[in-house]
């Protein structure tokens, strides 16, 4: 298990990576961050997406489908990819991770993977 700092800069490995953090999204607190200087205000983005995730999970529900198939949203904007990933561990529900990347130079799928590496070893 890793703590939250250095996952977070485990995550800014990521080819690209602006900005990650950690959120708890039952109360939009952020845990952890780090960031370039390119990287989005992430006290904003705790807040904000915690709504994202909050209208995904209720979906989810309305479905039928359980919480735990939910393994990532990926919104793609013009320059960028905001990726986050809910912890699905029991310790650890109610907390996302959240990674901004450069879309120019981002590999998604190894940033995907990267994310849920470090979901499965961060201990919260």
């Amino acid at each position: 298990m890793t703590d939250i700092q250095e996952s977070l800069r485990e995550v800014m490995e990521c080819e690209g990576a602006l900005a990650a953090s950690l959120v708890d999204y039952l109360s939009r607190i952020t845990l952890g961050a780090v960031q370039t200087p390119q990287g989005p205000d992430l006290e904003k983005v705790a807040y904000g997406d915690t709504d994202v995730l909050r209208a995904k999970l209720s979906t989810l529900e309305l479905l039928g489908y359980s919480p735990e198939r939910l393994e990532d949203i990926v919104v793609t904007l013009d320059t960028e990819y905001h990726l986050i990933r809910p912890l699905s561990q029991r310790a650890s529900q109610g907390v996302f991770l959240y990674l901004v990347a450069d879309r120019a130079r981002a590999d998604l799928e190894s940033a995907r993977a990267t994310m849920r590496e470090v979901a499965l070893r961060l201990d919260v």
